[in-house]
């Protein structure tokens, strides 16, 4: 406590008149008490110079030392020079910060002041533990909240984590996915000043306490993951958040307050089970433009409502939400095109020729909304031949089923040269080669030849399809050659009977293959089915998706079905 600009005489006689007007030794006064103090302390001369400043004096203000010890008080309060004059302690503001200033005294003779914040490293504590709660909400919202890239999870995820934490219950009203331009349509009822509709929005999810769920099982609120469309209320809280862009919050509500507030009419009935007297909405932004509003409610007993920290906070917690939900909401609707291409694509099969029975069924992936590059395609050829093709495009998304429709569209015109399977398979692998963004892909050609009863068969890295016989299946055993697309080559093909009473079954792998089981397993699995040949094939198909497809298939699955058709006598 012995700062370069300040005399060593000064600085005696400052301490032994704090170490009197606190009525302690100066001693203990220097060596622990003002070090040590847990509130902010500092000294001024009687010239109201910076003398001495504590370390939570330095923590609470900022103020450094070495900027201001031996410098006059800059934009001092007026309350100092009259505490020097008089000697009556006063309050007052100091650095920025509420004060209480005491004068200091040498045999009665005013020499300088003594300052104190207040609270000061305690607040400072108290404050600094606020700022951690903070940022650990904020990194367990960005932990818990879009944890996949479903809109619908991540919206649960959001009302999930707000309730119990920040309110009693939460309501996530989103914009519909698949409009044209439903952000612009708010933009144009906030110019309109409101006048214009809010456009509707789907309410995607809810939550509520423990101890109101059953108030609210009767109100209709909607589902955890999904829910009806709702038109806000014009002045709602929900409806002013999205035309505003800002978070709007209303507390301590009477009943008429109540219904004029909240956003719509099955969200009145839930507030009104539930006790309801505050309200929060916040805009979900995403990219400038929104995509939703979340709206939350506390109930009665909740008197101070919702602060100006709450409502920050919850601003911030809703903007990462927004961004993770964009990213979900964006991706589902790149699936959702890439499945309605691959759905269009693979509506039907081509026209087989009229000797022989065709079935397909396509199955998007259940849990991943991922799309991926199965298809399957026939060829019409001379002599009452008909070519059938089972493939997988490596990789998902549209770009798969891009590459998907450019593998169809190939083999229709190597089909038409009339060559052999594994002839056809050897020029597709070239053509696809020569394409510098082609994925590769597997592949399984059978060519049907009722007239000779023969089926000739190849594979480009293709599961073997299955033969069904009367109450047995059979994998038949095809000479596998590389994938397509790779340039290596090399494929062979091998021929089997044709019979009537036999089905041939061509198909992905999503039908039979499971996470960190052996294909060798997996292939047993579809061996060991016994069913019937000679019923519809439909019937077949539905059968053998019964028996094998999994409830959430990590994978598409593809399948087709061929048989020669009964004649009849």
């Amino acid at each position: 406590m012995r700062p370069e600009s300040a005399g060593e005489g000064s600085t005696d006689s400052l301490l032994t008149a704090a170490s009197a007007a606190l009525r302690v030794e100066r001693a203990e006064l220097a060596g622990a008490l003002l070090d040590q103090l847990p509130v902010a302390v500092a000294v001024l001369d009687g010239e109201l110079r910076w003398r001495y400043l504590n370390p939570p004096f330095q923590q609470v203000t900022s103020v450094s030392p070495t900027a201001v010890l031996g410098r006059p008080v800059a934009d001092a309060d007026r309350a100092l020079p009259h505490v020097l004059a008089d000697g009556r302690p006063r309050s007052g503001t100091f650095a920025g910060r509420p004060a209480d200033f005491r004068r200091l005294e040498v045999r009665g003779a005013p020499v300088g002041l003594l300052a104190v914040l207040p609270g000061g490293a305690d607040a400072h504590r108290a404050e600094l533990e606020r700022v951690r709660a903070r940022f650990a909400l904020l990194e367990a919202g960005s932990e818990r909240i879009g944890t996949t890239l479903d809109p619908d999870t991540t919206c649960a995820e959001l009302a999930a984590f707000v309730v119990p934490r920040s309110a009693d219950l939460a309501l996530v009203d989103v914009l519909p996915l698949d409009a044209p331009d439903t952000g612009g349509a708010v933009a144009a009822a906030a110019a309109a000043g409101g006048d214009r509709p809010l456009p509707r929005l789907r309410r995607a999810a809810t939550a509520c306490e423990k101890d109101l769920s059953e108030l609210l099982a009767s109100a209709p609120t909607g589902g955890p993951t999904g829910g009806p469309a709702v038109r806000h209320r014009p002045g709602s809280v929900a409806a002013r958040a999205l035309l505003e862009d800002r978070p709007v919050a209303a507390n301590l509500l009477s009943a008429e307050e109540l219904a004029a507030l909240v956003p719509d009419p099955a969200a009145l009935a839930a507030c009104r089970a539930a006790g309801v007297d505050c309200l929060l909405a916040v805009p979900l932004i995403a990219r400038g433009r929104p995509i939703g509003v979340l709206t939350l409610a506390r109930a009665h007993g909740s008197s101070l409502g919702f602060t100006d920290e709450d409502t920050e906070l919850l601003a911030a917690i809703t903007g990462r939400a927004a961004l993770t939900l964009d990213h979900a909401r964006r991706y589902a609707r790149s699936q959702n095109t890439a499945l309605e291409l691959q759905r269009a694509l693979l509506a039907e099969p081509g026209s087989p020729h009229p000797n022989l029975e065709l079935a397909s069924r396509y199955l998007p992936s259940g849990i991943t909304s991922v799309v991926g590059g199965d298809w399957y395609e026939t060829v019409r050829l001379p002599f009452g031949r008909t070519l059938l093709a089972m493939g997988d495009v490596m990789g998902h998304g549209v770009e798969a089923a891009v590459d998907m429709s450019n593998y169809r569209s190939t083999l229709r015109y190597v089909a038409a040269m009339d060559l052999p399977p594994h002839r056809i398979l050897r020029q597709l692998d070239a053509l696809i080669a020569e394409q510098e963004n082609a994925r590769p892909a597997t592949c399984v050609l059978a060519l049907a030849d009722p007239a000779r009863a023969r089926w000739t068969l190849a594979s480009a890295g293709h599961l073997p399809p299955a033969l069904l016989t009367s109450h047995t299946t059979e994998l038949v055993d095809v000479p596998t050659g590389p994938p397509l697309g790779t340039g290596v080559g090399g494929y062979e093909q091998t021929t089997m009977e044709l019979r009537a009473d036999h089905a041939l079954l061509l198909y992905t792998d999503g039908l039979v293959e499971r996470r960190g089981e052996d294909i060798d397993a997996s292939l047993a699995r579809l061996s060991a089915l016994r069913l019937p040949s000679d019923g519809p094939l439909d019937s077949l198909l539905d059968a053998t998706l019964a028996a094998l497809a999994p409830e959430d298939a990590e994978d598409d699955i593809a399948l087709l079905a061929a048989r020669v058709r009964h004649r009849p006598s």
